[in-house]
């Protein structure tokens, strides 16, 4: 009778251990069967809507301690750069000073229009400070436009040009859009134009 007894308590104790074997084994499933699902990798089509219709970037070397600023002006509208980063057509986002109070090694300047309204558009660049006195300083400026919410942003001007002296104000660009913000052919000249204090150039 004792034999059978410890047998019983045996088989009880195997049981417990199998049924929560079991369920153990089966919550592991469940949960490696959800855990794609719980944060689903974004789909690789997806594009990153710019924020605005007409793009101007600015550019210099990321190794060079310098402060360039972007000047634009869209039609009717007053001088957007670092010291009026707003306008009714353009907003400068970034306005980047090299490395002072600057968190990564990249130098960059953009602005971005609200519309794409037609007319004259003029943009500039303007050698604020070259702590590394490294000259020339080569920069790159590109347009980019989007038509409509719905479409990409096409590339329609890109130049590089060198800045040989602090305080040197360039116009890179002057151009004109027509009403369904397509670049007019044969408008796009560099006539020198002031845009950060109106001065001459």
């Amino acid at each position: 009778m004792r034999e059978i007894d410890l047998f019983d308590d045996e088989s009880g104790a195997t049981v417990f251990r199998d049924v929560i074997m079991l369920a153990l084994a089966g919550f592991v499933m469940i949960v490696m069967l959800l855990l794609p699902h719980i944060n689903p990798r974004a789909a690789e089509e997806q594009e990153t809507q710019s924020p605005g219709n007409v793009i101007i970037e600015l550019r210099w070397p990321d190794h060079i301690d310098a402060d360039v600023d972007l000047w634009v002006e869209g039609p009717g509208d007053s001088p957007v750069g670092y010291s009026n980063k707003d306008g009714t057509v353009f907003n400068l986002l970034r306005d980047d000073l090299g490395r002072d109070s600057d968190l990564t090694n990249l130098n960059y300047e953009f602005s971005y229009s609200r519309g794409v309204p037609s007319g004259d558009y003029t943009v500039n660049v303007h050698l604020y400070r070259n702590g590394g006195h490294h000259f020339p300083l080569p920069v790159t400026i590109a347009v980019s436009v989007k038509g409509t919410d719905d479409s990409s942003s096409q590339r329609v001007l890109n130049t590089k040009l060198d800045l040989l002296r602090e305080g040197q104000e360039t116009t890179v660009f002057r151009f004109q859009l027509d009403d369904d913000g397509d670049l007019i052919a044969g408008s796009v000249h560099d006539l020198p134009r002031a845009l950060r204090s109106r001065s001459k150039l």
